[in-house]
């Protein structure tokens, strides 16, 4: 099954270098999985409750909300453990209404078999690669391993104009490798966050707004078409802790009308949504369902200057591509001499 996977990977990233000219729907798709234990728990719904250093990935403008400098970090394995896919951050506050944050996101299938050196014809003499067809067996000391990854690198600038407004962006680096090729683009996020009343939020995050072109070393070009994260968030205290239902929606323009929950046109809408309970500060349970019709869980453990957050979830019923195990780390510097007051 490993391999299987593998193989499929490999043929669509290399399906990514066969063309002169590629305008592709699924360019930026490894942007889309989201970041935080606590968002995929509640079902990728975290644009409007964004409030540590995840949100250089959901709203830039969030990233207002930090009081204290806080690194962030994140791994999940996907697939059976095929997919690694990880995210770091450091954010901090300036002065009394800045924020600023550096973020790095990584999805990567590692020690991809190449076999196209490694042929052997009937007569045992080496085989070159475009006659690899012709091969009987391998020579597997001539078999190399390389890593198919997609990056991308955040830089956040967060600004709270009002107390219950909120506006930032994020310079957005995009870079992918595959074997001996690679490809480099830059693009552009833009968010606001507003609380029309107390407990309220309602934040947007326009990501890739100018639409990112991704340039291929191969001379491929790709485009990555904007999407539009817009999300609320209510908080309700009841049963001494937090009740905090969320509902997003993301609008994309690529024409997806089989590949989405509902469409208009060349507009394609997918919603997630998701409910927290927080006890006292202390621990919070979680559950969500997410624009790939996918159940998830989880849960979250706050320390003194620590949170733990973990999620789950699992693709089909059959479960045939495995569970999916988040686990993210928040630490704060929460003394006096670092905070924004």
């Amino acid at each position: 099954m490993k391999r299987c996977i593998r193989l499929c990977a490999l043929v669509v990233l290399s399906s990514q270098l066969s063309f002169t000219q590629h305008i592709a729907k699924y360019a930026g798709e490894f942007l889309s999985l989201g970041v935080g234990g606590r968002a995929l728990a509640l079902g990728g719904s975290y644009v409007a409750l964004a409030q540590d250093g995840f949100a250089c990935y959901w709203n830039p403008a969030a990233l207002a909300r930090i009081d204290y400098p806080e690194i962030v970090l994140m791994h999940e394995e996907r697939f059976a453990g095929l997919i690694n896919y990880d995210f770091g951050s450091v954010s901090i506050p300036v002065g009394k209404e800045n924020s600023i944050g550096i973020g790095v996101l990584r999805l990567g299938v590692d020690n991809i078999a190449d076999t196209r050196l490694a042929g052997i014809d009937v007569n045992g003499n080496p085989i070159p690669p475009d006659q690899y067809e012709n091969a009987v067996r391998l020579d597997y000391s001539k078999i190399t391993y390389f890593t198919a990854a997609d990056w991308a690198f955040y830089f956040t600038y967060a600004q709270r104009s009002k107390e219950n407004f909120s506006y930032g962006v994020n310079v957005k680096v995009i870079y992918h490798s595959i074997a001996s090729e690679s490809a480099l683009g830059i693009g552009f996020d833009a968010g606001i966050l507003y609380s029309p009343r107390e407990r309220w939020w309602i934040g947007v995050n326009a990501q890739d707004i100018t639409t990112t072109l991704v340039a291929w070393s191969t001379g491929t070009n790709e485009l990555i078409s904007p999407t539009i994260k817009i999300g609320t968030a209510y908080f309700l205290d009841f049963l001494k802790g937090t009740f905090a239902p969320t509902v997003d929606c993301d609008v994309r323009f690529e024409n997806r009308r089989t590949a989405s929950v509902a469409s208009l046109g060349p507009i394609s809408f997918d919603p997630h949504v998701g409910l927290e309970y927080d006890y006292k500060h202390a621990i919070a349970i979680r559950v969500g369902y997410s624009d790939v019709k996918q159940l998830t869980l989880g849960a979250g453990l706050h320390l003194r200057k620590l949170d733990i957050d973990y999620a789950f979830a699992r693709f089909g019923e059959e479960n045939l591509l495995g569970d999916t195990h988040r686990i993210s780390l928040r630490l704060l510097l929460q003394e006096e001499r670092f905070s924004r007051r």
